[in-house]
């Protein structure tokens, strides 16, 4: 019993490294989308845009209201740490090619609804 508790122990560290690894490289495939579909990115570098896009889900999309006009932003505050930004020509863009690649589900795809979002430290 005594060595199967260390050989245990490191298949459980295997295993997180691996899905913690997938993950990323999950984030990073889909930015390099986002990139291509038109979104604009923008850096999380200064101490007040980081704090507004730790209000939004990561890595997920959210459709946010500026001026009447919907804006579709993808959070990422682990691979780039930045705020992609697209309208709906851009999101359109980026479902189409996330279908077609089959590159993420349904669910990551349906953006979350948010009412109350300061643009402040995004600029125009």
């Amino acid at each position: 019993m005594e060595r199967i508790r260390p050989a245990l122990a490191v298949l459980g560290l295997c295993i997180t490294i691996a899905a913690c690894q997938n993950q990323q490289q999950g984030v990073a495939g889909k930015e390099d989308l986002l990139a291509a579909a038109g979104f604009r990115i923008l850096p999380a570098d200064t101490p007040l845009r980081q704090t507004s896009l730790r209000q939004l889900p990561p890595h997920v999309f959210s459709r946010l209201m500026r001026d009447g006009r919907a804006f579709y932003v993808y959070s990422d505050p682990t691979v780039c740490v930045c705020l992609y930004v697209g309208d709906q020509t851009a999101y359109a863009s980026y479902r189409k090619t996330a279908f077609d690649k089959q590159f993420v589900n349904e669910q990551s795809l349906a953006p979350n609804e948010v009412t109350i979002w300061d643009w402040g430290p995004w600029g125009s």
